[in-house]
Parts: structure tokens; C-alpha cells; sequence
């Protein structure tokens, strides 16, 4: 059995305690295949696709709306019921890839994917929409935390910062692309084989191209995965904590719940006690899992995996992170529309300044947080690692308040380009801050635990972003009152307020940066070897 050491880069050997050098590192229970990187790539779509389908009905929610004359709170399931069924279910999906193989788990989750975007492109009226869209969450929830658990069994400790960058980067333009996409869509009546417009019947209106999409791009890469990605499991075999499933599943039903479709029924009094059962049902969770652990079970997450400060600092900023990333695209993506008078291919272009800077700050961040010697770091100088996530902070802080400044000075002038400065620096600085915290969270977990690591980040992501889109929408409709559409004013005020929370998420991450043990510096030679050592074996 063989077990890595992402911080150091150096590997051991159960059975005659081997130590190989971070040039060389060992090759994990499963044969790799001859190019790891082209097997990423092609999960990289698979994540790709999960996170497009996010933020791509944002763009066609009207279009939806008006097609299927369906409710506001319709609209508000089609778009929230991804989410919680893809955060109910991320961290079973790391927990059953782990066991009955990564691969085959991201391949039927692709396949049944492309299956329910069918269900979704077909649907004929909102309830059936909205049940496609459930099992499209479920589907994209075994597929996306396999990415995380390829990238640390396929490729050298050394160079997982880079497979980190590119999966970030794939992150944020996929979130961009949703906009972009959606909208050339939409505006070009794109609808593959059928007619277009609402008189053309259930296959032909232009809003289902958005699920269209998903089916010769599903088709493709599962071919590429039989054809490139080799299998790999968890080290030791374990079988589904079915009571700890249960547990977690219906404390994350009850914590996204009310957070999402609160604002929409204007917060009753379910939306409290359910808040308070979420309370519970966690707890809860804890006490099951410790006592599964406790009699010789395999725990859903093991207990002691929240003892690393690397994964409970990091899970904590990431949650703060994408609470941030998601709630600005949806008031920015509301302001453009619907204050500003752009259609959805004119919003969707205004987030390109943000895709490009994402997307080279991405890699410049993969590159820069590459391991080096501790002795690169003079004594009392912030790692750089570190220095990465903070300056990424800073500069997404600073776009923030850009945001806050353009709009004050433009007031009724406003314009949708004139964002475009803002979202230079938003992108740069998400850009530095995702990347390198993907392998900051993920850079000290064992090969035993990576699978469930995987599904609880990407289950942080989720949680981040539906409680965010929740916060921020109570601030944003509270200034936006009663204003009319395109009241560019009331429109602006209420993008400038909500910035305000974007601007204290970013310091409460610049805040807990400095708990985060820097995972990008390898051991100095000289080091003593029992560190290294308990960290192998504890695999953490």
C-alpha cells in the first residue's frame, strides 16, 4: 500500500518503509496512465459541466419563466434544486467513488448526467423541470469530487499546484461561461434539430439549448474516459456509512433549505426552526460518525480529519470564498438585465474582463505556489504560498470597492462597461485566492481520506455559495425596494450595497488566512524525519 505525502512531496512504503525523493514519488495501488494529464483533462469537463450548470439558468430563468408560465417560486426551485441536491449528495459520491472506483463513478455520473439534461431540454411544464433538474444535481454531485481525488492519486506531489491552477481556472470560466454561453444561446435561438420559440412546443423553445449542450459534450468525454482515465480507489476499501449519509443529508437539507428559498416566501417561521434543526441534525452527525469510528466502522468523514488546522482552516475559508464568488455574479448578472437594459448575450460579454483575469491569474497562482525548499523562505517571512491567498484577498477587496466607487460616481449614468474596470481586479483576485486554497485545503490529506476531503470542499463550495446568494439577496432587494426595471439609479445603489458584503467577506478571509499553515514548502533536508514520518502514517 502506498501512501503520499502531499506537504513534503516524499512518499513511503508500508511494507519496507522506502522513502522516495519528490523527483520520483511512488506510483499509486493502481496503474497511472502514460499521460496524467491528458486523463485530467478530461475530467476537468466533467467539472466543467457540473459548475456551467449553476450559473447557465441564471441567464434563461426568464426565458423559462415566460415559456413555461411558471411561478416565481417555480423559477426559484429550477434554479436552487441543482444546488441542493449537488451538496446533499457530493461527499456519498467522494465516499462511493473511493470504494467502487473513481472512474466508473465519474463515467455513470456522466452518463446520467447527459441523461438528465435530456429530462431537463424535454420538460413540458415547471414540476418536471424542476425534477430533472433534482436528479442533474445528483448526477454532477459523482462526478465533480472525483476530480479532486484524481488529481492527488494521478499526478506528482510536485506538480498537483498546477492541477490545482488549471481546475480553478476551469471553475471560474465555467462560472463565466454559464453567463456567456447562456446568453449567445438564447439570442441566437439555438435549439439543435428543432424550432425555436414558445409556439413550437416542448422541444422548441430557445431556453432548453442550454441542456442540449450537455449531451454531445456528456457523450464525448465519456469516451475519452474509458479511452484515457484509468481506475484508482482508496487504499482500503470501505463500505457506505449509510446512517451517516442519512444524518448529513438531512442537516444539509435543512441549513440550504431555508437559505435558499427563504427570501422568496419572505422568511416564515419554518425558515428559523429549520436553521435551529440544522443545528441538531449536525450535531448529530458528530455524535454518529464518532461512534461508527469508535466500534471498528468506516465513517462517512472521519473524525479526524477536522483535527488538521490545513483542512478545518481551509474548509472554512472556502465556504467564505465562494459565498462571495456566487452572490456577485447573481447581483451583477441581475443589475446588468434588469437595471441596465442589457440582454442576456450583452451580460454575458461583460464578464469576459473578469474570465481573463481569472484565467491568468489562475495559472501565474499554480506556478508561483509550486513546492520549493523552506530554505527559499528567509526566518519570519510569510511563506509565499500564503502570500499568494492574501494578496489575492486584497486585490479582489479592492475590485469590490471599485465596484462601490464606479457606481457612486456614474449614478444615473451608469453603464454595463463601465464595470468592466472592477471586474478586472474581482477576477485577479479570485483568481489568486481559489487556486492555491484548493491545494492548501487538500495538500495535507492522506490518500485515505482524499475521496471524502474532495466531496466535503465541494460540498463547502455549495453551502458557501447558496448561503451567500441568501445573504446577499436579502441586502440587495431590501435597497432595491420597489424600483422599476431599468431605474439605473435604484439598480446601481443596490449593486453597490451588496458589493459592501462581497468587501467584508474579503476581509474576514484576509482575517483567517494567517491560520493557514503554508502547504507549498517542502521539508528542508535537514528536517527531522519523525515529522515526516507521522505525517505519512497518519496521512494527514
Amino acid at each position: 500500500m502506498i501512501r503520499t505525502t502531499p506537504s513534503n512531496g516524499r512518499s513511503r512504503q508500508a511494507a519496507g518503509q522506502h522513502t522516495t525523493t519528490p523527483h520520483a514519488p511512488a506510483p499509486p495501488a493502481t496503474a497511472s496512465p502514460a499521460s496524467p494529464w491528458r486523463a485530467l483533462a478530461v475530467v476537468l469537463v466533467g467539472a466543467f459541466m457540473a459548475v456551467l450548470d449553476t450559473f447557465i439558468v441564471l441567464v434563461a430563468a426568464p426565458a423559462i419563466q415566460a415559456d413555461l408560465h411558471a411561478s416565481a417560486a417555480d423559477i426559484q426551485l429550477v434554479l436552487a434544486g441543482y444546488q441542493l441536491t449537488y451538496a446533499i449528495a457530493l461527499i456519498t459520491g467522494a465516499r462511493l467513488g473511493d470504494r467502487y472506483g473513481r472512474r466508473r463513478l465519474f463515467l455513470t455520473g456522466t452518463v446520467l448526467f447527459a441523461l438528465a439534461s435530456v429530462g431537463c431540454a424535454v420538460a413540458p411544464d415547471p414540476g418536471s423541470l424542476i425534477a430533472a433538474r433534482l436528479a442533474q444535481g445528483l448526477t454532477a454531485a459523482m462526478m465533480f469530487p472525483q476530480v479532486f481525488a484524481m488529481i492527488q492519486v494521478l499526478i506528482p506531489a510536485p506538480q498537483r499546484p498546477k492541477a490545482f491552477g488549471a481546475l480553478g481556472a476551469v471553475i471560474g470560466m465555467a462560472a463565466v461561461a454559464g453567463q456567456l454561453l447562456g446568453g449567445l444561446l438564447i439570442s441566437t435561438g439555438f435549439a439543435p434539430g428543432f424550432s425555436t420559440g414558445s409556439s413550437a412546443g416542448p422541444l422548441g423553445a430557445a431556453w432548453r439549448s442550454v441542456f442540449w449542450i450537455n449531451v454531445p459534450i456528456g457523450l464525448v468525454t465519456s469516451v475519452l474516459v474509458l479511452l484515457w482515465v484509468p481506475e484508482s480507489r482508496a487504499p482500503k476499501a470501505r463500505r457506505t456509512d449509510v446512517p451517516g449519509a442519512l444524518v448529513l443529508t438531512a442537516a444539509l437539507f435543512l441549513l440550504v433549505v431555508p437559505v435558499v428559498e427563504g427570501r422568496a416566501y419572505g422568511w416564515p417561521w419554518w425558515t428559523g426552526c429549520s436553521l435551529a434543526a440544522s443545528v441538531l441534525a449536525f450535531t448529530a452527525f458528530v455524535l454518529v460518525e464518532r461512534r461508527v469510528a469508535a466500534s471498528g466502522g468506516a465513517p462517512l468523514v472521519r473524525p479526524g480529519l477536522f483535527r488538521t488546522r490545513p483542512f478545518a482552516v481551509g474548509t472554512a475559508l472556502v465556504v467564505t470564498a465562494y459565498a462571495g464568488i456566487n452572490s456577485f455574479f447573481l447581483v451583477l448578472s441581475l443589475t446588468l438585465q434588469d437595471g441596465l437594459g442589457a440582454d442576456a448575450l450583452g451580460a454575458g460579454l461583460v464578464y469576459t474582463p473578469f474570465a481573463v483575469t481569472f484565467f491568468v491569474a489562475s495559472v501565474v497562482a499554480g506556478r508561483l505556489t509550486r513546492p520549493r525548499d523552506l530554505h527559499s523562505v528567509r526566518a519570519g517571512e510569510t511563506p509565499i504560498g500564503r502570500r499568494v491567498l492574501q494578496g489575492g484577498a486584497l486585490v479582489a477587496g479592492l475590485g469590490y470597492a471599485a465596484t462601490i466607487t464606479v457606481v457612486a460616481v456614474a449614478g444615473r449614468g451608469l453603464t454595463p462597461w463601465a464595470l468592466a474596470a472592477p471586474l478586472v481586479l474581482v477576477g485577479a483576485g479570485n483568481g489568486l485566492l481559489v487556486t492555491p486554497l484548493l491545494n492548501a485545503v487538500l495538500g495535507n490529506v492522506g490518500p485515505q481520506d482524499v475521496g471524502t476531503a474532495s466531496g466535503v470542499l465541494a460540498t463547502c463550495q455549495q453551502v458557501g455559495g447558496a448561503v451567500g446568494v441568501a445573504v446577499i439577496g436579502i441586502l440587495y432587494y431590501g435597497a432595491l425596494g420597489g424600483a422599476a426595471h431599468q431605474d439605473t439609479g435604484a439598480y446601481g445603489h443596490a449593486l453597490a450595497t451588496a458589493a459592501l458584503f462581497n468587501l467584508a467577506l474579503t476581509a474576514a478571509l484576509t482575517a483567517l488566512l494567517p491560520l493557514l499553515p503554508d502547504t507549498t514548502a517542502t521539508a528542508r533536508p535537514d528536517a527531522p524525519a519523525r515529522r515526516a514520518n507521522t505525517s505519512a502514517e497518519s496521512g494527514t
